[in-house]
């Protein structure tokens, strides 16, 4: 279903930016409290940010198979997810933006199934596992938020695989598409503009197809007038026909 993707050099490793007491954790707050949280129960949560992590492009936040201790909340920028197989090659699993969290197939303490590496340079809070879940047996609406995250992780896979198994190129390309615009949407960006991080390597790696194949897909859905992809700039030219036209197979 994916397209291997090689990489002939390991990826840098992460390097510290600052430590606890330079964050602002109100986005975390946000993000796994309720609104109506005491000011006791954030200080709680403050106390389980270990530290803030600047992570260059093409670096590595973390490596398949390292045992892991932390969430990752994304501050700035984006990440891509890849999963290695057993003959070396590396498949592109996922992206990540601002406002999500990587480490999330790891939280009962288990090792990482994926590695995760910056699309550009990004800002991520590193948050204590075993904190987290002594946390959570004290504060309802910790464990409600965390088990609705596991959940839109585990809805996000079961799609991805309905997805790609039923669509063509095109149509994967299309629906690729319209899910960063609405992502971007709802960070108050533009859901008619916005900028590819990714490589179209990445994306063909990632939707199953082969690059040539994203390549004629972009030209198809620039002739249907519904996106034209300049290099990595993106305009959606009428974004409720691009809707319709990814819900043709539903």
């Amino acid at each position: 279903m994916f397209m291997n993707t090689e990489y002939s050099t390991p990826p840098a490793p992460a390097r510290p930016y600052s430590r606890v007491g330079s964050l602002d954790p109100s986005a975390l707050h946000k993000w796994l409290l309720s609104p109506n949280s005491s000011q006791q129960e954030r200080e709680r949560m403050d106390e389980l940010i270990v530290c803030n992590l600047r992570i260059g492009r093409g670096a590595a936040l973390y490596h398949a198979g390292t045992a892991s201790r932390h969430l990752y909340f994304i501050r700035l920028g984006s990440f891509k997810t890849l999963y290695c197989c057993e003959q070396g090659h590396q498949l592109v699993t996922g992206f990540a933006m601002s406002n999500q969290a990587l480490g999330l197939e790891a939280i009962t303490g288990e090792c990482h199934a994926c590695s995760a590496l910056a699309l550009e340079d990004s800002e991520v809070m590193s948050i204590s596992y075993s904190g987290l879940e002594r946390l959570a047996q004290d504060m309802p609406a910790l464990q409600a938020n965390l088990n609705r995250l596991l959940s839109r992780e585990i809805r996000r896979s079961q799609h991805m695989l309905i997805t790609w198994g039923h669509y063509s190129a095109q149509e994967r390309l299309a629906i690729f598409v319209l899910g960063l615009s609405r992502r971007f949407a709802a960070r108050g960006y533009s859901a008619h503009h916005f900028v590819l991080r990714m490589s179209r390597e990445d994306i063909a790696s990632f939707i199953g197809v082969r690059s040539e194949t994203i390549c004629r897909s972009i030209t198809q859905l620039r002739e249907l007038q519904l996106v034209n992809i300049e290099g990595r700039n993106v305009e959606i030219i009428h974004l409720a026909q691009l809707e319709a036209f990814c819900q043709r197979g539903y």
